[in-house]
C-alpha cells in the first residue's frame, strides 16, 4: 500500500496512457472501413455509389468522380436522396474518415446497411494516387 501512495501520480500516468492506447478500439466509426484500392473494387464490381459528406465548398475544390456531395449536417433532410440506393454498397467520405463515420452511423439508423467508410478520406484517395474531379457538381 505505501508503493501506491509513494507514486499516485506514475500509478496515473500508466493508467491514463493505458487507456489511451485502448482508446482506437472503443471508438470505431460505424460502417465497414475500406481504403482506396478496396473502394476501387466496390466501385467496378459492385457498382457502389460514393457519397462525399464534406461541405460543398470542400466538395468542389476536389472529390471522387461520380460522387453525390450531401454534407452531414443536411444528411437528415436530405436522406430520401439516397433511397433508390439501399440495395447497393454506398462508400461514405469525407477529408480524413471522421465525418463519413457518423453519417455512416446515421445512415444505419435509417436502415441501410452496405455501408463502407473510405479509411482516410479523400486524403487518403488523393495519397493513393487516385483521380480526383473538382468543381461544385455531384449527381
Amino acid at each position: 500500500m505505501d508503493f501506491i501512495n509513494q507514486n499516485i501520480l506514475l500509478i496515473s500516468i500508466v493508467v491514463v496512457s493505458g487507456l489511451g492506447l485502448l482508446w482506437p478500439l472503443f471508438a470505431r466509426p460505424s460502417g465497414n472501413s475500406v481504403d482506396p484500392g478496396q473502394a476501387t473494387l466496390l466501385i467496378n464490381r459492385e457498382d457502389a455509389q460514393i457519397l462525399d459528406v464534406r461541405e460543398a465548398s470542400e466538395f468542389a475544390a476536389g472529390h471522387l468522380p461520380e460522387a453525390r456531395n450531401i454534407p452531414v449536417d443536411k444528411l437528415a433532410d436530405r436522406i430520401g436522396e439516397l433511397d433508390k440506393f439501399k440495395d447497393k454498397p454506398i462508400i461514405v467520405c469525407c477529408a480524413s474518415g471522421m465525418r463519413s463515420g457518423k453519417a455512416c452511423g446515421e445512415l444505419k439508423k435509417q436502415g441501410f446497411d452496405r455501408l463502407y467508410n473510405l479509411a482516410g478520406g479523400v486524403d487518403a484517395w488523393v495519397g493513393a494516387g487516385y483521380p480526383i474531379k473538382k468543381g461544385a457538381r455531384g449527381k
